[in-house]
């Protein structure tokens, strides 16, 4: 995947050596907060996953895809103890690790809009290189916020509100739900009818950040921008009062304080005021205050959404459900281990490899997915791992590893395989999958399978292109075993991160038996690829 440059991965592997310390006692406080919250604990809990399980789980986690049958072979042969969290510091030290984190950071706050008036390769981009350079995901927030898309070196930035037509509700909306957790969409016209926290005056204070930005089509630029207005209040009634009482709103965040616009002459309000050409850009700017209120005064909700979302990310589900539902009402299924990564993603300066680095070495994290009773709820109480489904990235790049692509696709560039190159190929080779596994843009990633899932996997060339022989992949290695039993294990550790049992080995050695073996080995990885076990982590 994507290499960076060497100053960029030698910074890389400095921060994970400063981590390697700073990580086991967050795992650690995590997993007693767990322990506190199960009397039986020690009779309850599943026990340790076994190694394969461990390696795939933390390569679909953290780089996007499954493990390659190498590094299966290499990981299962360490001995050393501590080898777990040497892989894991391995994995978050590989460029791949931004490259695939930037996509979940997208799937999350793009929820796969598409690039109506900016580049979202771009943006995607953009995430990579803000996480390969360890920046604070508050940081980050606020550059989101605050981009107005003129400088074209910082463009990127401003998708999130630029491919949104900077429709201040939706932006309001999403703005709450993603950074925030709290979905204060129905707080709109009133206050929220089944949630006491969500009032209309959150909704409202949102929306006077934002009531005075507005698209800007820039004659020179010939591009989309934001302008901002000095001047326009935020005015509401609910929809249940029976006198319509008129009530103002100033910005400020849920439960802060109102903030207020300073005190301007007429000659001081702007830096350029709006006209038909111009761009409209005020000395004051509500929507840039937003960005500075977010990493302040905003720090402790937006540290929690982001602790609640990354252990879902990792977990199969949030310690808070729905994601966009924190609030008194929906306590947290443990308040204790929430409370834990919340203080330790604001101490951290809300750096994401530290909290990923410490919920994967957890024993939390760690867990077997076989219970070892009948409790009910094990997954929700952390007795046992969830099992989860692999997302569409997870999917589309873990067919590529899998199968061998990467391999292959470097013995037929030759000389030309660049990084950059063999990215592209990989990026337009899975891009078939992501789209058709994703749920339709606007809408937040779950697992809702479809028929025309099922009949692509199935039947769809695309597939097919890589369950034939090429010099490299997989099924020209399987080919080129004589022994079965070797091509059986080949097989299953390429695509399950796991060796074949007996019965699998003989049904690959009667396989073996056909009279056209390249259908055989066809076959077997196609399979495979479309089993259970592939679409899930266990």
């Amino acid at each position: 995947m994507i290499r960076l440059a060497n100053g960029v991965a030698l910074c890389a592997v400095l921060t994970f050596t400063s981590l390697m310390n700073a990580a086991e006692p967050l795992s650690q406080a995590m997993d007693g907060a767990i322990e506190r919250a199960e009397p039986k604990f020690k009779d309850l809990a599943s026990t340790r996953c076994d190694d394969g399980t461990f390696l795939r789980r933390i390569s679909v986690d953290l780089i996007g895809r499954v493990p390659t049958s190498s590094e299966v072979r290499a990981f299962l042969v360490a001995t050393k103890p501590d080898k777990r969290a040497q892989w894991v510091d391995r994995l978050l030290a590989n460029p791949d690790h931004a490259w695939y984190w930037a996509q979940v950071l997208d799937a999350w706050w793009m929820e796969r809009l598409p690039g109506k008036n900016t580049d979202a390769s771009a943006w995607v981009t953009y995430l990579r290189e803000s996480l390969a350079a360890n920046k604070g995901l508050d940081a980050l927030v606020a550059e989101i916020v605050a981009a107005d898309g003129v400088d074209p070196a910082q463009r990127a930035r401003a998708r999130f509100l630029l491919d949104r037509d900077m429709e201040p509700t939706l932006v309001v909306r999403d703005i709450s739900r993603l950074f925030l957790g709290a979905n204060l969409q129905c707080a709109q016209c009133h206050d929220h009818p089944r949630i006491d926290g969500y009032k209309q005056e959150h909704f409202h204070g949102l929306l006077a950040y934002f009531n005075r930005t507005y698209l800007f089509d820039d004659p020179k630029l010939k591009k989309k921008v934001l302008g901002e207005k000095a001047d326009g209040d935020v005015t509401f009634q609910s929809v249940f009062d029976p006198k319509k009482v008129t009530r103002k709103r100033s910005p400020g965040l849920p439960n802060g304080p109102e903030r207020q616009d300073p005190m301007l002459t007429k000659e001081q309000l702007y830096v350029s005021a709006p006209a038909k050409d111009v761009r409209g850009v005020p000395k004051h700017s509500r929507r840039a205050l937003l960005a500075g209120d977010l990493v302040t005064a905003g720090r402790e909700p937006m540290a929690r959404n982001l602790a609640n979302r990354i252990w879902a990310q990792l977990m199969g589900k949030g310690m808070i459900h729905p994601l966009d539902q924190i609030h008194g009402d929906n306590m947290a299924s443990n308040p204790e281990l929430l409370e834990i990564m919340t203080k330790a993603m604001l101490d951290g300066g809300f750096k994401l490899r530290p909290m990923l680095r410490a919920i994967v070495l957890s024993d939390a994290y760690q867990r077997s997915s076989m219970p070892r009773g009948k409790e009910k709820k094990a997954e929700d109480r952390l007795l046992m791992a969830r099992l989860r489904p692999l997302n569409p990235e997870q999917v589309g790049y873990s067919i590529l590893a899998a199968s061998g692509y990467d391999e292959a696709e470097a013995k037929a560039l030759g000389t030309k395989a660049t990084p950059a190159a063999l990215q592209a190929k990989r990026e337009a080779s899975a891009r078939p999958f992501i789209n058709t596994l994703a749920p339709p843009a606007g809408n937040p990633d779950g697992f809702e399978p479809r028929l025309e899932q099922a009949l692509f996997m199935s039947n769809h060339a695309h597939i097919q292109q890589f369950l034939l022989p090429r010099d490299g992949n997989l099924a020209a290695r399987m080919l080129a075993q004589k022994d079965s039993g070797k091509a059986a294990e080949e097989l299953y550790l390429s695509v399950l991160a796991r060796l074949p049992d007996e019965s699998e080995r003989g049904d690959v050695a009667a396989s073996f038996q056909s009279a056209d073996r390249s259908i055989a080995v066809r076959d077997l990885i196609w399979a495979l690829l479309a089993s259970a076990e592939f679409r899930f982590v266990s």
